[in-house]
């Protein structure tokens, strides 16, 4: 796991996601589109979210409040 700090909050990564022991899953509105976003419970605490068309690329491990907030922020467009 990698952290980085960009004069912002750290943020932590893996290189290859395979290597994370969880299960992903994406929106059920997705359907057979590989262009989603997947996401899979790390622990109690962290969530892992990465590109479905990129199995073995790197995930972002986000806290459940950053998360919420990253959906909330594309949902209302707050992240132009």
């Amino acid at each position: 796991m990698h952290r980085t700090d960009k004069g912002r909050s750290l943020m932590a990564h893996v290189e290859d996601s395979s290597l994370l022991p969880v299960t992903w899953w994406k929106s059920s509105a997705s359907g057979t589109q590989s262009d989603c976003v997947e996401c899979g419970i790390v622990d109690d605490q962290t969530i892992a979210v990465r590109d479905s068309k990129r199995p073995t690329g790197p995930a972002l491990l986000l806290s459940r409040t950053s998360l919420a907030g990253l959906v909330s922020g594309i949902r209302t467009g707050g992240l132009e």
